[in-house]
Parts: C-alpha cells; structure tokens; sequence
C-alpha cells in the first residue's frame, strides 16, 4: 500500500510542476511590450479589425498632439491600465498588462498610437480613464 502511493506521487509530481511553468509562460504572454521595427522605429500592434477604422475615422490626427503631452498622458494611462490588469477589474476588457518605460525615448508615431489605444478602448468599451482629456473620452 504504501508503495503504491509512493509511486501515485511520483507519477502526479511532473504535472503539478508543468502547470507552474505554464502560469509563468501565461503571465509573460499577458504582457504587451513595445518593439522595434524594421526601421528601428518604436511599434506598437493592435490585433483588432475596428481600430484601423478607429484610426482613420474618429482619432484626432496627430498634428493635434505634442510628444510630451503625449509621453506625460501615456506615463498616467499605462499605471492606471495596468493597475486594472492586476487587480482584475474589467477582466474582459483589459487582457495584459503594459510594458512602458517613461524614460524611453519611444517618438511622437509610438506615443500616439499607445494614446489613442486608450481612447479606443473608450470608444468601443466606454471604460473610462482618468488619464484621457476630456475630448477623447466621448463616445462618437
């Protein structure tokens, strides 16, 4: 008999070891972080059809923006999105947490695109953030 368990918890051990690896390999995917392209510019992918449109159609251009307005509200937006990320509020919205460093010097094309991910999300979801401006929180 006691072999028997013994050997129950030998053979149980390798997978309560796996789901650890996998929570771990699970934690590092929910986490987007910025990348370089090509080009050596910062980038930013958004896997989703309607922020194209979101894009085209209802962000205010770029021109409208200066880097370090948008570097100051991007700082305040990542700390609040991330804090949802792990507190578990607005689990099926906020999916993974941010990688941001303020101290990066990401370009106005990067900062932009991170800052209106925040009003899409606004946009599309209606979840409010403190860091928008005013304009960028009505929904169209």
């Amino acid at each position: 008999m006691k072999n028997l368990i013994f050997l129950i918890i030998i053979v149980l051990l390798p997978f309560s070891c796996s789901a650890q690896d996998n929570a771990k390999n699970d934690k590092e995917k929910s986490e987007m972080k910025p990348s370089k392209n090509d080009d050596g510019e910062w980038d930013l992918t958004v896997i989703d059809t309607q922020f194209d449109y979101f894009m085209s159609a209802v962000a205010k251009p770029v021109s409208q923006y200066s880097e370090s307005y948008l570097k100051t509200k991007n700082t305040l937006l990542v700390g609040e999105w991330n804090s949802y990320f792990f507190s578990g509020r607005h689990r099926n919205i906020i999916e993974s947490s941010i990688d941001y460093d303020p101290k990066e010097n990401y370009g106005i094309k990067f900062e932009y695109k991170l800052y209106q991910v925040f009003a899409y999300v606004n946009w599309k979801y209606g979840l409010r953030m403190n860091g928008l401006s005013g304009s960028d929180t009505t929904r169209y």
